[in-house]
């Protein structure tokens, strides 16, 4: 590895974060974020020897606005024919869903550590039983007892309107 690739290291592991709160706010969105400065870092390496010595840092957020903006540009923002026009507008609750996230997150990290590590392996990860016995390095019954109880906290945490009750593995 030369100098220019380790002072290129340098530079994204020095200003990466700030570099991606830029993208973000341009995007709106963590992993749109992340692409258009990947993608943006990706333009501007072939060019680190050049650029090193100036302003690199506003010459790489200059590219990122540019590249956001060709990527704008190049988005088709037209209307799509849909199908069937609803008579009436839904009047459902545009929130809930955030909500039932934030909820659901709360609860999960009010667990205790082992019994979060089971919820999160068995139903957010989707492993078998054996599978995350295998990487908590327990037993098949631990993973069924730490599940169980996880899950009779969780379903007493969530009130039954946002998502306790049958709604809940």
């Amino acid at each position: 590895m030369d100098s220019a690739d380790g002072d290129f290291e340098a530079f994204v592991a020095a200003r990466g974060p700030r570099l991606l709160r830029v993208a973000w706010l341009l995007t709106g969105d963590a992993h749109l974020a992340e692409d258009l400065l990947q993608s943006t870092l990706a333009k501007v390496w072939p060019k680190w020897s050049r650029i090193s010595g100036g302003h690199p840092e506003a010459y790489v957020r200059k590219t990122l606005v540019h590249q956001h903006a060709s990527w704008w540009r190049r988005r088709w923002r037209g209307e799509l024919p849909h199908g069937d026009v609803p008579d009436v507008v839904g009047s459902v609750d545009a929130y809930a869903s955030v909500d039932l996230e934030q909820s659901l997150a709360a609860a999960v990290r009010s667990l205790p550590v082992r019994q979060r590590a089971v919820v999160v392996l068995r139903y957010f990860e989707d492993l078998s039983v054996e599978d995350t016995a295998a990487t908590l390095g327990c037993s098949t019954g631990t993973v069924k007892s730490q599940s169980s109880r996880a899950l009779r906290t969780l379903r007493a945490a969530l009130p039954a309107s946002v998502g306790g009750g049958d709604r809940l593995v």
